[in-house]
């Protein structure tokens, strides 16, 4: 891995516009046996059994390993990670909820004799990168070793005409590093090569790894034809809007003219709003809203206080879209405070899959439900394109090294970050990989906004 990572280091641009190491170089360089990667273990599926979901430790179930670099297929490529980020599926993976990962292996094992590779007594984990080609299968033209690169976490086969009008729809669409193996949290991954874009040369390895699944995601929900359609003038409310989907929806809302109306759990995540130039703001903790009574019960009382204080930073108008991703916890609140023919788009469910509403506020007041679930070829390049052009910024907070990765995941798990947590694999330390340091300059407070809280 030195040689590798001795290339990537030597990988800067003269004046004259050279490479001072060529493709050709990267080519050439010898592939190790094996390389260290955060895996979950098959026999260890069930050693949370019993346990209450919070009292779930990521740290005893993810482990650092050394693995056998998997066999190149045609349309695919080996990257040398150099960063990569823990995103809520990395959360479920490690605590094997709802469902134990291995039985997604091995649905895509049965499927082909190339995809078999992926059905391992290990997973490993990870849907971000940033990071350097190493080497590409038959069939892959776009991409060469040595090219800078982040990933998508997008794996389709299209082979169906299913998802030839937008791929989220293949029935074989999988989360890469989640419902296939070989992820990004690791020092070498393995990716179809139409998951690539171009990495954002003005930030380094450790933020370019961060926005990839995160702002794909919210971009599609929130901005997309097949999410919510955002226009200028909206007024959107953005749950848990300083967290990894959050932070990047309510950007994407204040870049596209929208009235973002943010709801957060805390003084400090307010401030981060706030920072990001959002104006309204509801600290949903201070002001004491509980949606259940119990277990069972919901407390449409509190949808209605909840729904006044939103208008009182609305000038009275109701919510068009919600953004929701907590799931059950906030379902009922988010369809009653919508307007009239208004729009709920729901991905992710991370407070509980079993959603609760009064369906009277939907069906009488002609509102929409849209599930969406990641982003499809053109959404990711188009949000990543945003990212390189300093419209959308990263909102890493932290950075760890590759063998702290189960306290990353604790952390995520227990909601003790802001914005995104950020992983170290093969970069030695944070900020290199750095391109562009004029246009890096003009956004350097905002790329340390969640840093700097």
């Amino acid at each position: 891995m030195k040689e590798i990572l001795d290339a990537i280091q030597a990988q800067t641009v003269t004046e004259s516009g050279t490479a001072a190491v060529t493709s050709a170089d990267f080519a050439a360089l010898p592939l190790p046996e094996s390389y260290r990667a955060i895996t979950v273990h098959k026999d260890d599926a069930e050693m949370f059994a019993g346990l209450e979901t919070r009292d779930k430790d990521p740290r005893k179930s993810l482990h650092l390993d050394d693995v056998p670099i998997p066999e190149l297929g045609p349309g695919e490529a080996l990257v040398a990670v150099m960063a990569s980020s823990v995103n809520y599926n990395s959360v479920w993976t490690s605590i094997f909820e709802p469902l134990s990962t291995f039985n997604f292996l091995e649905r895509y094992g049965r499927l082909s004799e190339l995809t078999k590779r992926h059905d391992l007594p290990y997973h490993v984990i990870g849907s971000d990168l940033a990071g350097v080609v190493l080497r590409t299968g038959p069939g892959v033209n776009a991409w060469n070793p040595g090219d800078e690169v982040v990933a998508h976490c997008l794996s389709v086969e299209l082979e169906s005409s299913d998802g030839h009008n937008d791929t989220m729809l293949d029935p074989e669409q999988r989360i890469w590093g989640f419902e296939t193996n070989f992820g990004g949290l690791a020092e070498i991954a393995l990716v179809k090569s139409n998951q690539l874009m171009p990495k954002p040369g003005h930030l380094s390895w450790e933020e370019a790894a961060s926005p990839g699944l995160v702002n794909s995601t919210a971009y599609r929900q929130l901005v997309s034809r097949n999410g919510a359609g955002m226009k200028q003038g909206d007024n959107v409310l953005i749950w848990g809007a300083s967290g990894g989907l959050g932070s990047y929806a309510t950007q994407f809302a204040l870049a596209g003219g929208a009235n973002p109306v943010c709801v957060v759990s805390s003084p400090q995540k307010a401030e981060i709003c706030r920072a990001m130039g959002a104006e309204a703001i509801i600290d949903r903790n201070a002001e004491g809203y509980k949606f259940w009574k119990d277990e069972r019960t919901q407390d449409p009382k509190e949808w209605k206080r909840f729904g006044k204080r939103i208008r009182e930073f609305t000038g009275g108008e109701d919510i068009d879209i919600v953004f929701e991703h907590p799931g059950r916890e906030t379902f009922g609140a988010s369809v009653y405070v919508t307007r009239k023919g208004g729009t709920i788009t729901t991905c992710a469910s991370t407070s509980g899959y079993m959603h609760e509403y009064d369906n009277r506020y939907l069906w009488m007041s002609l509102k929409r439900i849209i599930g969406s679930h990641f982003a499809n070829y053109r959404e990711a390049w188009e949000a990543n394109r945003l990212i390189a052009k300093g419209k959308i910024h990263p909102t890493l907070s932290k950075v760890y090294h590759l063998q702290d990765t189960g306290q990353a995941a604790y952390d995520v798990h227990r909601n003790l970050h802001q914005g995104k947590v950020g992983v170290l694999a093969l970069a030695p330390e944070e900020g290199l990989g750095v391109r562009d340091p004029e246009l890096r300059a003009r956004h350097i407070d905002a790329i340390n906004r969640f840093r700097n809280v």
